[in-house]
């Protein structure tokens, strides 16, 4: 973005601004992490007050700054717009710049897999257009509008992650990115404590369609039931819906999954065909990656330049993640769970061949609800006798996992709310023959089983 203040002014409906010709490049509202020529945002909450860092902001190179207007004591001979509410201000820039920018805008959401997904769809498209995408997890509705204008104003293609914890808020989000192409990864059981069940999952992401321009598309996981009947039932018939899956007929398919060095092999049939390698591990990656397939075909790449991406692409650390450590390879799982992805990496660990001695350490899933010990319990249908070396179940809910394989595995499981035992464990009983899975929610911050390894 490349905007004189007086142009940002007149985004917020605001005349006689000052300082007008002074040029922003950027948006930020940390100054931890602010870079020269950003327009600084302060918001005002309980605890912090954004405004007590706007000196600092100006000192680090910010460009410019909002201020609420019943705010006291702006500092004078500095550019500042005078604003009612910080958040629809950034939200109203935001949507401003959307309606000029001429890049194609896709939006994700799903219950697992979205950051998988849209970093193989970024990676995958970068050879042939210039692409930006969500960073972290600027996904909500204060990240969208940051991610929307920190765009280039060359960028080709912009891939948006949105995320969401109840009704409405992937409906605001895909209104106000009003994307040309959504993906709907899967439905799972995140947020179920907010949302009840997975049919009211289904409807808040299914929101996504809300914003899609006319004439575009869905593509959706074509294997969950509740995303066909959603569909099925769809107001909107100015867009194209669009499935991928494993069972059934689809519009991409993918069949014979095999792990190989770093990686998953696949073939896949339908509007990309062939035989396709993703330096990702995991049936359900494989998955992830249908949608790629098919918006890359959309935007009119050959199976060949689909395939060669295919093979280079890069995902955010903890996303099935190979460490290898002295002691044992370590596969970081650990940006996310719940019960549908956790039995996906479960499930991928009892077919893969990297290492023959294999181990699971497995932590807490939350926001699940009132279900939570029943999910909790249900990972052990995936956890035959013969399977594992070691199980180890770290946090207070995996109590309810340990209670129900312990008659089973005896002495191979352990559970502990601490994780140095967990640690003690892989460091004597697993070796240079493991492979060692470490998944769980985020909060749980259990890759420090892996860091230990690192040292």
């Amino acid at each position: 973005m490349k905007k004189t203040v007086q142009q940002l002014a007149a985004w917020l409906n605001i005349e006689d601004q000052s300082f007008g010709d002074v040029l922003v490049t950027g948006v930020s509202i940390d100054t931890r992490t602010i870079e020269k020529g950003d327009l600084f945002i302060p918001f005002r909450g309980e605890q912090v007050n954004g405004h007590r860092f706007v000196q600092k902001a100006f000192e680090q190179g910010a460009a410019a700054s909002l201020w609420l207007k019943d705010e006291p004591n702006p500092p004078a001979d500095v550019p500042l717009i005078f604003v009612d509410d910080a958040e629809e201000a950034l939200q109203q820039m935001a949507r401003a710049y959307r309606a000029e920018h001429q890049a194609t805008f896709i939006g994700i959401t799903g219950s697992n897999g979205k950051t998988s997904t849209k970093d193989i769809l970024a990676s995958a498209l970068a050879p042939f257009y210039k692409v930006q995408k969500t960073i972290g997890n600027f996904n909500n509705q204060l990240g969208l509008p940051i991610t929307i204008l920190r765009l280039d104003e060359d960028t080709q293609i912009a891939v948006l992650e949105m995320g969401m914890s109840g009704f409405g808020e992937i409906e605001f989000l895909t209104k106000l990115a009003r994307p040309h192409l959504a993906v709907i990864t899967n439905i799972g059981e995140a947020h179920m404590q907010d949302l009840g069940s997975r049919a009211g999952i289904a409807k808040a992401k299914f929101e996504i369609i809300e914003g899609v321009l006319p004439g575009g598309k869905l593509f959706f996981d074509g294997d969950e039931p509740l995303l066909q009947q959603r569909v099925a039932e769809a107001s909107r018939n100015d867009i194209d819906y669009v499935s991928f899956g494993f069972d059934g007929t689809h519009a991409q398919t993918a069949s014979n999954i095999v792990t190989v060095d770093n990686g998953s092999q696949f073939n896949a049939a339908g509007v990309v065909n062939g035989e396709f390698f993703i330096s990702v591990l995991g049936k359900h990656q494989v998955k992830n990656t249908m949608s790629t397939m098919l918006i890359a075909n959309h935007l009119g790449l050959s199976d060949a330049q689909i395939r060669t991406s295919l093979a280079q692409v890069v995902l955010t650390d903890m996303r099935m993640q190979l460490v290898e450590t002295s002691h044992a390879l370590f596969i970081n799982d650990a940006y996310n769970a719940a019960p549908t992805s956790m039995k996906a990496a479960v499930e991928f660990m009892k077919t893969t061949t990297i290492r023959p001695n294999k181990w699971l350490v497995l932590g807490d899933m939350l926001e699940l609800g009132d279900d939570e010990q029943a999910f909790h319990e249900s990972i052990a249908e995936s956890i035959g006798a013969d399977d594992f070396a070691g199980v180890c179940l770290y946090g207070p809910r995996m109590k309810w996992l340990y209670d129900v394989l312990a008659s089973t595995l005896a002495e191979r499981v352990l559970h502990s709310e601490d994780v140095a035992p967990i640690i003690e464990r892989i460091r004597t009983q697993a070796n240079a023959d493991s492979v060692v899975l470490v998944k769980a929610s985020r909060g749980m911050k259990l890759e420090r089983v892996i860091e230990a390894f690192q040292a």
